[in-house]
Formats: structure tokens, C-alpha cells, sequence
């Protein structure tokens, strides 16, 4: 029986950056699998393509290889699969291809996985009844008919919006799977950069390359879905986002390891000697993260059921995941689309004193007040007053407990106007003088204005989506 070693270094962009190369620095495997993406990854790269066409991919990837050059020259077997192409997966094939050729692995054969990028096809697609909201079935065109301008493809910024809402879309994604990952390593990739691809399916294409599984045999591929989903967002199944977190060493915290074997039977553990801890707890609470129906976890290789995964420790920080079951994969593919939604702001204030709920509930009224006295009445607001409850609405402190004689005043707004918002960022600093005493904070300055990105989550008909697998070495993608 074969078994393949996977790990992941990374469950989002902003992960510890020196955690893959502690990884692979401290135990052997196969592949590394870097996982960047999310809903708000994908519409903060798409900000940053619309200000450079040549950005709009996770920055951080470059850094996380260039402290993986020493690796890739000292195991030769070493292969690394990213969805870290974001909105532009090119641009980061040929960054990652610069550093390589500079470490002296002008050879390395860089794959890019493309075609998940609907954005230039909106209109089409939108006049073939796709792109449907994945929660009310509401159709895209319902989306944009608030709109004057319409949807903007180019990578240019849009004018700022109306007063109506929504606003035009700047990012439309759709989730691919893992035949194209496979297919780049079956053509000699040594490192496979994507955009948006479902996160299991970088632990799946690996599979599939190295165990040559049919694409229908659903039970194999619900058994590398559930490994890649385990793995997926890093030290969260090591012991990591836990409440059970004083009984492990979090500081150099393990990332985790599947050991894949070709019956499709996992191994979930971490690197010797790390920190963290793999536990049937951990894995357990992995396996039902993010899930949905656990009958029916669907993703773009196969619909997997969990409900008869057995989860068993076979050894400290070895635990063995078996049972998952599949059926053939949906013939739609989730879309994430972003679109511009107005302004927003948010700024925080210290209050000091006995009375300090009443008077930081007071400063967030007079700063909404003083908007309305010049104007405008924001769209939407919100006031937290963190300290007190703000962060489990509804949750009491215990009768052990006496009220804090502090606390942190958060006020957001949220408007289609910017000179709203703007308005609204500049009520902070006059409450020094002009209002209750006992505030402070005013040190991080004014407010950031900042464009909204809102999501709309969609379908498309997979037939429609055709991705596209390019493999060079590292010289080769250089001009």
C-alpha cells in the first residue's frame, strides 16, 4: 500500500509566515500544500489588481518560497501546490519564477492554473441564467439593474457610486477542483500555483497524480476531500483556535500532516517535537468546521458524506480518519463574486470611568448627530462597546464580576457616499473638547475611509468553466 505525505503550511493569507518552513525543516514529506484564499482574500486582491494589473495575488507566498529555497534544493521529492494566485495567478507564477531563477532553480518546473476568473464573461454568462444567487436563486441581473454604470470587467478603478445600490462587480471566481492540479503535476510541476480552487482539492490533486484513482471512484476521492479539508486550515486540527488551548505549546505550534495511503485511509499528525497537540478533540472539531449538510459536503471532485467517518487515535498525535463515502460531484461550480458597495469606516475610542457605558453609548449618538447636522444621515451604523458585551450580544457578565471602569468605544458607518463617511471620520477628534470627559485613543488618528466589497455567493453550470494548465520551468516564465 503507497502513502503519500501532505501538509499544509498556511490556512489563510495573513498565517504565520515562518510556519512551512519550520515544517519542512522538521519532518519529510511529499507535498506542502499553501492554502491563501478566502471570500474577503478574493476581494481584497481584487482592490489591489483594479490600483496594478500586475498585483492581485498573495504577496506572502513569494516570502513563504523564498525561505523554502533551501528545501527545494536539499529534498529533490519536494512538491508545492498554492491557490496563492488570487485574482492573478500568473503574475505570481512569474514572481515566484524571478525568486527562483535567482536561488539558482532556474529548472524548477512552475505550473499555473487559470480559468476560474469569470470576470470577463459576466455579461454572457448573466444572459445564460448563470451566476444565480446561491442562497435565493435570485438572478444576477436583479443585482445590477440598481446600477447605472452596470458590471465593469476591466481592471481599472469604477467610478465612485450612487446613492443606489449595489455597485458594479470587481471580482467574479469560480471554485475549480483538482483534475487541473493533477494535470500539472503529471506534465512535470514541481510547484503549482492556482487561483481560486476548493481548498480540499490541493490535497486531492496530489492524490489523484500519485495513486492514479479513477475520477469516478467517489469513495477515494471523498477520502482525500476529507484529509485535504482536515489539513486545510492549518494548525486549527494541531491544537490551534481551541478552547482547550493551556494544554498545548501554541508559540511554535506544529501545522499538520496527512499521511494518505491509497486505500484512502488518513493519518492526521505534526511534525516531532512541535508545539500543538492532534487529538481525536482536534480532529473532530476540524471535521465538522465549515461543513454544512455533513451528508452532503460538496465540493468541485465529489459530494462527500461524513457521517460515517470514524475518527481513532492510533498513537500520541497520530490520529487515523477512516469510512468517508462519496458520490458523483454537483455539475455546478460555487462562484464567489464581489461588487462595490459604498464606503465604509470604523473608529474606536478609550472611555474611562464609572459611567463609562453611558458615556461612550452618548459619544456614538453625538457623532451621528453632528453627521446629521452637516447633511447626512449614514446609511447604516454601529455602535460596540467592547468590554461590556458587545462581542456575545445578549451575554451578562457574572454576579462575581464588577462592572469595568473601562472600556472601548467602536463606532462604524457605513454609507454609498464618501463624502458621508468622510464626514462621519472626522467627528472623532473634536469629541476631546467637546464632549464627555474621560476619552483617549486618538493617537491612531482619523479613521480610514475605505471602499466596501460585498459578496454574492453564485452557481455555474460546470460545463461552462474550462480550466487552464500552464507548466514551465522557472526561466521559461521569465520574459
Amino acid at each position: 500500500m503507497q502513502t503519500i505525505r501532505i501538509a499544509n503550511g498556511a490556512g489563510f493569507l495573513g498565517d504565520w509566515l515562518l510556519a512551512p518552513q519550520r515544517l519542512v525543516e522538521s519532518a519529510q514529506v511529499d507535498y506542502l500544500t499553501i492554502e491563501h484564499l478566502a471570500e474577503l482574500t478574493m476581494s481584497i486582491l481584487a482592490r489591489q489588481r483594479e490600483k496594478d494589473p500586475g498585483a492581485g495575488y498573495a504577496e506572502d507566498f513569494i516570502e513563504i518560497l523564498r525561505s523554502l529555497t533551501p528545501a527545494l534544493h536539499a529534498q529533490p521529492g519536494l512538491k508545492i501546490i498554492a491557490n496563492s494566485g488570487g485574482v492573478n495567478p500568473q503574475a505570481c507564477a512569474r514572481a515566484a519564477a524571478k525568486l527562483l531563477v535567482a536561488a539558482n532553480l532556474p529548472e524548477v518546473a512552475v505550473g499555473c492554473v487559470t480559468g476560474d476568473d469569470l470576470l470577463p464573461r459576466i455579461e454572457s454568462l448573466m444572459h445564460e441564467g448563470e451566476l444565480r444567487n446561491l442562497d435565493t436563486g435570485e438572478p444576477l441581473s436583479s443585482l445590477l439593474a440598481a446600477t447605472p454604470g452596470r458590471a465593469s470587467s476591466g481592471t481599472q478603478p469604477s467610478p465612485a457610486p450612487s446613492p443606489q445600490l449595489p455597485a458594479p462587480i470587481v471580482a467574479a471566481n469560480a471554485y475549480l477542483g483538482a483534475r487541473p492540479i493533477a494535470d500539472a503535476l503529471a506534465a512535470g510541476a514541481r510547484i503549482v500555483i492556482t487561483g481560486r480552487v476548493a481548498d480540499a482539492s490541493l490535497t486531492v490533486g496530489p492524490a489523484m497524480h500519485e495513486f492514479d484513482w479513477r475520477w469516478d471512484d467517489w469513495d477515494r476521492l471523498a477520502a482525500a476531500s476529507v484529509a485535504g479539508h482536515l489539513i486545510e486550515c492549518g494548525a486549527q486540527v494541531t491544537g490551534g483556535y481551541s478552547t482547550h488551548w493551556q494544554t498545548a505549546d501554541l508559540a511554535d505550534v506544529g501545522y499538520p500532516i496527512a499521511e494518505l495511503s491509497s486505500n484512502g485511509t488518513a493519518v492526521i499528525t505534526k511534525p516531532p517535537g512541535s508545539g500543538g497537540t492532534v487529538s481525536r478533540r482536534t480532529v473532530v472539531e476540524q471535521l465538522v468546521y465549515e461543513i454544512g449538510d455533513p451528508r452532503h459536503y460538496l465540493t468541485p471532485d465529489v459530494d462527500c458524506d461524513f457521517t460515517a467517518v470514524e475518527v481513532a487515535v492510533i498513537s500520541p498525535d497520530r490520529v487515523q480518519v477512516t469510512g468517508a463515502t462519496g458520490r458523483a460531484a454537483p455539475d455546478q461550480l460555487k462562484v464567489s463574486l464581489a461588487y462595490r458597495d459604498g464606503w465604509m469606516a470604523s473608529g474606536t475610542l478609550l472611555v474611562y470611568g464609572p459611567d463609562c457605558r453611558e458615556k461612550a453609548a452618548a459619544c456614538g449618538a453625538i457623532i451621528f448627530r453632528r453627521c446629521e447636522l452637516a447633511g447626512y444621515e449614514l446609511a447604516r451604523t454601529n455602535v460596540e462597546l467592547l468590554g461590556h458585551g458587545a462581542g456575545v450580544p445578549g451575554a451578562f457578565f457574572h454576579r462575581k464580576y464588577q462592572p469595568p471602569g473601562e472600556l472601548v468605544l467602536r463606532v462604524t458607518a457605513h454609507d454609498p457616499r464618501r463624502e458621508a463617511v468622510e464626514c462621519f471620520v472626522r467627528q472623532f477628534a473634536p469629541l476631546i473638547t467637546s464632549g464627555p470627559a474621560g476619552l483617549a485613543g486618538y493617537a491612531s488618528g482619523r479613521p480610514q475611509v475605505r471602499p466596501v466589497f460585498a459578496y454574492w455567493p453564485a452557481l455555474v453550470s460546470k460545463s461552462l468553466v474550462q480550466p487552464r494548465v500552464e507548466v514551465r520551468s522557472a526561466k521559461e516564465w521569465l520574459p
